[in-house]
C-alpha cells in the first residue's frame, strides 16, 4: 500500500505522519526546501518546528513521482490551491485510486465543496473527507485525539480506516460525507466569532452562546444543503467547532481575537504564515444561507467584517439587537 499526501502545510504533513505508521507514505510539497527537510531531518520546519515525524515519511517536489503507484491519493492542500492541483494530478491519478480531502472550505466563486471539485475531474474514483477535532501539534505532540473517515460507500472507507489509525489517534467512519465536509468547513466562520469575543475581553458565558448558537447555524445550513442532523453533534459538527473555537493554535479563532483586539483584517492575514479559511469561507457561507433560505446572523456578521469593514463591536451589539424568540427557532 502507498499513499500519497498532496500539500506540506501543517495538517497534510501530519496526517502524511500518521498514514507513514502504516503504510509507503510519500507527501508532495511545492518548497523545495521543505521536502528536502521532511526527507532528510523528519522534520517540517516551516509549519512545524521542533515536532518529530515519522522515520519513513520522505517527500518530494516531483508530484509524478509522489502519485506513480499511490493506492490513496490524501489532498492536504489549501481550498484556494485546490483546483490548480487537482488539474496536475488528473493524468497522473488511477480510476481505481480513492481520493481524500482534508480541506475545510469552499471554492469561492461557486461555493462548491472540495469533494464536488474531486469528482468533477475524477468522476470514477472513490472520494471522501477525513475531518474532526485534529489540531496538528498536539497530534504530533503524542495526545489522544479522534477523527471521522467519510465515504458514502461506507465499504471504503472501512478499508482506509487502518491507514490513518494509530494508537492515540482514533479514526470512526460515517457514510454522511456531505455532512461531515461542511461540519469542517462552516465552523472556521463561527470560530471567528468566537475569538474576537475573546479580543473584546468578553467571558466564557459569552463564547460558550457563540459556540452554541454556531452550531445551530452550522445544523441548519448543513441539512439544508443535503447534511444529517446527528452528524453536526459529532466530531464532525461539535467536536471539530469546539477546537477550533477554544484552542489558541486555531488560525480563525487566532484571526478572531486580533480582530477584536484593533487589527485590520489586511494586517492579521499578511501576517499570518498560513490561511485562515474562514475569511476566505464567510461571504460564501453567508450566500449559501440566503440560497437556501436559512438564516445565519453570525455568519452574516462575519461576512460583514470582511466585505463591508464592520468592527467588532459593531458585530457584537448588532447579534445582541436581534428579536428574542424560541431556542429552536432560526435566530
Amino acid at each position: 500500500m502507498k499513499v500519497a499526501a498532496i500539500g506540506g502545510g501543517s495538517w497534510g504533513t501530519t496526517v502524511a505522519h500518521l498514514c507513514a505508521h502504516n503504510a509507503e507514505t510519500v507527501l508532495w510539497a511545492r518548497r523545495a526546501d521543505v521536502c528536502t527537510a521532511i526527507s532528510d531531518t523528519n522534520e517540517n520546519p516551516r509549519y512545524l518546528e521542533g515536532f518529530p515525524l515519522h522515520q519513513s515519511l520522505t517527500a518530494s517536489a516531483n508530484l509524478d513521482e509522489v502519485v506513480s503507484g499511490a493506492d490513496v491519493v490524501v489532498m492536504g492542500v489549501a481550498s484556494a490551491g485546490f483546483p490548480s492541483t487537482l488539474e496536475a494530478l488528473r493524468p497522473l491519478v488511477r480510476p481505481s485510486t480513492p481520493i481524500v480531502s482534508l480541506a475545510k472550505g469552499f471554492e469561492t466563486n461557486t461555493g462548491r465543496r472540495m469533494t464536488e471539485l474531486i469528482t468533477n475531474v475524477f468522476p470514477n474514483n472513490a472520494v471522501g473527507v477525513l475531518t474532526g477535532p485534529n489540531l496538528a501539534k498536539e497530534i504530533l505532540a503524542g495526545q489522544a485525539a479522534a477523527s471521522v473517515l467519510a465515504f458514502e460507500d461506507e465499504t471504503v472507507a472501512t478499508q482506509l480506516q487502518p491507514i490513518f489509525s494509530i494508537d492515540r489517534f482514533r479514526v470512526y467512519t460515517n457514510p454522511d460525507m456531505v455532512g461531515c465536509e461542511l461540519g469542517g468547513a462552516l465552523k472556521n466562520v463561527i470560530a471567528i466569532a468566537a475569538g474576537m469575543a475573546d479580543g473584546l475581553g468578553a467571558g466564557d458565558n459569552t463564547r460558550a452562546a457563540v459556540i452554541t448558537r454556531g452550531l445551530a447555524e452550522i445544523t441548519r445550513l448543513g441539512v439544508a444543503m443535503g447534511g444529517k442532523p446527528e452528524t453536526f453533534a459529532g466530531l464532525a459538527g461539535m467536536g471539530d467547532l469546539i477546537a477550533t473555537c477554544i484552542s489558541p493554535q486555531s488560525r480563525n479563532r487566532t484571526f478572531g481575537e486580533e480582530f477584536g483586539k484593533g487589527r485590520s483584517v489586511e494586517e492579521i492575514t499578511e501576517s499570518m504564515n498560513q490561511v485562515v479559511e474562514g475569511v476566505k469561507s464567510a461571504p460564501v457561507v453567508a450566500r449559501l444561507g440566503r440560497e437556501h433560505g436559512v438564516e445565519l446572523p453570525i455568519a452574516e456578521e462575519i461576512r460583514a467584517i470582511i466585505e463591508d469593514g464592520r468592527t467588532a463591536r459593531e458585530v457584537y451589539r448588532g447579534l445582541l439587537k436581534r428579536p428574542q424568540h424560541g431556542e429552536h427557532l432560526p435566530d
